[in-house]
């Protein structure tokens, strides 16, 4: 698959593009660390182009008390794969987060 070749202005849109999804998403764990917004918000944020694409481990980790060690134990008990992103949860996954983690 041949990588496409940008110009310096479509580079730099592109750039800037993931610069602010980056952030947005950094803006969510922020929000989700600090009480403001619960897991059950964030879970129902999945169809967001942005916020779908974080991943389960990450938003997990986000959560008080929580670490890697922990999130990777969480996601093998629920049989969430460690790529799994938000947008990819499935009901069954989600409602088993909530009742493990909400």
């Amino acid at each position: 698959m041949a990588i496409p070749q940008l110009s310096p202005e479509e580079r730099q849109a592109a750039l800037e593009k993931a610069k602010a999804a980056r952030i947005k998403r950094a803006e969510v764990r922020d929000e989700l660390k600090s009480g403001k917004l619960t897991l059950d918000q964030v879970l129902k944020m999945k169809n967001d182009p942005v916020v779908g694409r974080m991943k389960v481990s990450t938003l997990i980790e986000t959560l008080p008390g929580y670490g890697k060690a922990k999130a990777e134990k969480i996601m093998k008990e629920l049989q969430i794969a460690e790529s799994r992103r938000l947008r990819g949860l499935g009901e069954r996954q989600q409602t088993a987060l909530l009742e493990r983690l909400g």
